[in-house]
């Protein structure tokens, strides 16, 4: 039944404006207007994630959006040269060095949060 269905990723943000700005300036992806006062970012491969404005909008507690990369070195530079601010975490089981990154413990991978405060993340594909 859902073999050929285009599933698609939603979550909600507060401000539609600051989210578009972020996804399609920031991280560069293709943004466009969807029904209702949502937001619809191309991913790749047809993928979409959509984002509707909620007014008592609570961000995510976990990760909405992971973007696979060649290097999470270079992409942690190149966004934080775009103003992108990465997570440090210095938990028992969840240690980031200085720029943001988890080595050795899974993937290699950096958090940071969108404007709504939903947390994404890049993360170097095995």
């Amino acid at each position: 039944m859902f073999s050929t269905s285009k599933a698609f990723s939603s979550f909600s943000v507060n401000d539609i404006a600051k989210a578009k700005d972020f996804y399609g300036k920031t991280l560069g992806l293709p943004v466009s207007s969807g029904p209702e006062g949502t937001l619809v970012i191309e991913l790749s491969n047809s993928t979409k994630a959509l984002m509707y404005p909620k007014p008592n909008h609570q961000p995510a507690t976990f990760t909405v959006l992971n973007f696979p990369v060649d290097s999470v070195d270079k992409a942690v530079d190149d966004l934080t040269k775009r103003g992108v601010h990465f997570e440090i975490y210095n938990e028992p089981n969840l240690k980031t060095d200085q720029r943001g990154i988890s080595r050795g413990n899974g993937p290699t991978i950096a958090w940071f949060k969108d404007p709504a405060g939903n947390i994404l993340s890049v993360l170097e594909a095995a």
